[in-house]
């Protein structure tokens, strides 16, 4: 297991749009193998356990990356929003099911783990860029994650306070009384 992973987007589709690092470097990409992509999804709990997947699905994961990344910043082409579209098409969809004991129990049904859940992803990206909700990238200046800032004057700075906010608020510190 990698301990790359961070899921600090707000939004399950940004976690998937973080999972290119350093974007403001050329990218460190940590899709890299179609296991790295399965224990993604599991940790995103978008698939409940290991499944096997394909090089196409790692491939398509990536597009899928891209594309919501373009569209959450507002810079989406029709070829993303078709994407987007054909992905969330393939979606869970709830059910219900009738147990033994005669009640009523929520399931939610894809016809395949790895597409169901890239179309949850492509749908929760639909959800996020018609709520129009502000997609920032991190003020630190080596990180470069995106989170959705839902912040109540909407003047997030950072993905995360415990990670990117306090590195910046103690090199500024430091800054301060280091010319003391």
């Amino acid at each position: 297991m990698t301990s790359q992973w961070i899921f600090d987007g707000g939004r399950p589709c940004l976690d998937l749009v973080n999972t290119l690092r350093d974007r403001h470097r050329g990218g460190r990409e940590l899709l890299t193998a179609p296991t790295a992509l399965v224990e993604w999804l599991v940790l995103a709990g978008l698939i409940p356990r290991p499944v096997p997947a394909s090089l196409a699905s790692m491939r398509e994961a990536i597009a899928l990356r891209e594309a919501v990344d373009r569209v959450s910043r507002e810079e989406g082409r029709a070829a993303d929003v078709g994407r987007l579209n054909r992905h969330a098409r393939q979606a869970p969809v709830p059910q219900l099911r009738l147990g033994r004991d005669g009640t009523v129990h929520r399931r939610l049904v894809a016809p395949d783990p790895i597409e169901g859940a890239l179309g949850a992803l492509a749908a929760d990206a639909i959800d996020l860029a018609a709520a129009g909700t502000v997609v920032r990238i991190c003020a630190y200046h080596d990180c470069g994650l995106r989170f959705a800032d839902t912040s109540p004057k909407g003047n997030r700075q950072w993905c995360s306070m415990s990670r990117c906010g306090n590195r910046a608020k103690a090199r500024a510190h430091y800054a301060r009384t280091r010319g003391r």
